[in-house]
């Protein structure tokens, strides 16, 4: 079985249970731990290795919690193609990835700045498992209360990009709406607020390094 077969069957047999009890909301939901509990028998059954990594990233004037969900296979980590005399001539990573983002709050009540960095991750890491196995989260009301996350900070991004469009724009003595209507065509909207949460980070990103390109020319 090649990565694919394995990452398919473990998809197949994969049941993450909701292992967890909301008491002021009364609901059940999955965990990040929940998910892994579950997966790691399957892993092992398969001979695929799974892993789960935090990166910070910035963007605009946030941080970020991008993790990242990969699954190797542990039978055959690099698949060789060999040729009649015995030469590798190629080299292919037998692994599947996939990412998800999590936005830190500023402050959170009850909580110092480390648990709200674990608490972005646990998300992150989260989504980043659910994409990898196509666990179906849309019923979860946790699922809700990470849908209202995510359009804060889609909403608090878009502030973001008119305040670096318009620094930019000064910059390069231009007009920050005609910049802002390049995303919109870029991206074939009608508005910023019909951009996607990657689509908003992405766009920071960008208009993030050309001031700095612009500021140490600058200097």
């Amino acid at each position: 079985m090649n990565i694919f077969e394995k990452l398919l069957a473990i998809q197949q047999e994969l049941k993450a249970p909701k292992g967890q009890y909301n008491s002021f909301g009364k609901y059940n939901y999955r965990s990040c731990e929940d998910i892994l509990e579950a997966v790691k028998p399957i892993c092992a059954k398969y001979n695929a290795v799974l892993t789960v990594s935090d990166e910070l990233v910035y963007m605009g004037n946030r941080y970020y919690i991008k993790a990242t969900a990969t699954i190797v296979d542990a039978e055959n980590p690099d698949m060789k193609i060999i040729d009649i005399e015995g030469e590798v001539k190629n080299r292919i990573q037998e692994s599947i990835t996939n990412t998800a983002y999590a936005r830190e709050e500023e402050t959170k009540k009850g909580m110092d700045g480390s648990q709200i960095t674990g608490t972005a991750s646990s998300y992150a890491r989260k989504y980043a498992l659910n994409g990898l196995f196509c666990i179906d989260d849309t019923k979860d009301a946790d699922t809700d209360e990470f849908k209202k996350q995510e359009q804060k900070a889609k909403e608090m991004g878009i502030k973001e990009i008119k305040k670096l469009a318009e620094k930019y724009a000064k910059m390069k003595k231009g007009k920050s709406d005609e910049l802002l209507n390049y995303y919109i065509n870029k991206y074939n909207v009608d508005e910023l607020a019909d951009l996607t949460q990657a689509q908003v980070e992405e766009i920071m990103q960008t208009l993030t390094t050309l001031i700095r390109r612009v500021e140490q020319w600058i200097i």
